[in-house]
């Protein structure tokens, strides 16, 4: 759990997908927002905002996901709070709403979130910047990044959005990202634009786009009920 004056933020791990959720909830109002969250660890996510006593107001998508399916329609039913991903994602879901690059929205007094549009790794990719803490989706992983190989990815794309919009940040903002598959938490803008084998400022974009064309890596093993169940935002289709 990682404290400040006025927010808390929570991270929470689902481990077949190494998927981070954030929970992060205004420490005086108990205005929260909840991003990424997961279906297999829904109801662990519905007793931790109810036993904290939290107002569940924002449930954010940093993307459409390809290895898990997400919570955001169940938990939109139990607490009524608001599904926000980029407009640029393609969903059936009358309970999101679409938000657009730069789009800030204030949550409460002390709890605001700026929706960042970071398209790379999906045309629809997104990070979420609150206060100093950045949550960065697969856009920035800790000392890598999200593929680029389906989903309308794109390297340039990618390369750009890290070095144009995240990389223009503070060295200090942490960055906490969507996955992490060596049990680490959070890193920050200034480790990874020194130390990130695929995108440090040393690189060209020659060199991360033939690091990226050459990982070679297997699809995501439920693609197929994940993007399915996405498109509706996990409400399960009879």
């Amino acid at each position: 759990m990682i404290f400040s004056k006025k927010i808390t933020v929570r991270p929470l791990f689902e481990k077949e997908s190494s998927t981070y959720t954030y929970l992060i909830y205004d420490n005086e109002t108990l205005d929260a927002i909840i991003i990424d969250p997961v279906k297999e660890t829904l109801q662990r996510d519905v007793n931790l905002i109810t036993e904290l006593g939290l107002k569940l107001q924002w449930i954010l998508e940093t993307h459409i996901h390809a290895d898990h399916i997400t919570s955001a329609f169940d938990l939109h039913t139990k607490f009524g709070a608001t599904i926000g991903l980029s407009n640029h994602a393609i969903v059936d879901c009358v309970q999101a709403k679409c938000l657009n690059d730069g789009e800030e929205i204030q949550v409460s007094n002390d709890l605001a979130f700026k929706f960042i549009e970071t398209p790379g790794h999906t045309n629809c990719s997104a990070c979420i910047l609150i206060d100093n803490f950045l949550f960065s989706g697969d856009t920035l992983l800790i000392r890598g990044c999200g593929r680029t190989d389906f989903q309308q990815g794109s390297n340039e794309s990618l390369f750009k959005s890290v070095r144009e919009k995240l990389f223009t940040l503070g060295d200090e903002t942490i960055v906490l990202p969507g996955h992490n598959y060596k049990g680490e938490l959070f890193s920050t803008i200034g480790e990874e634009k020194s130390f990130n084998p695929r995108l440090k400022m040393d690189n060209s974009f020659e060199q991360f786009a033939e690091i990226m064309d050459n990982l070679k890596l297997a699809a995501p093993k439920k693609i197929d009920i994940a993007l399915a169940g996405n498109k509706y935002c996990g409400r399960e289709q009879v």
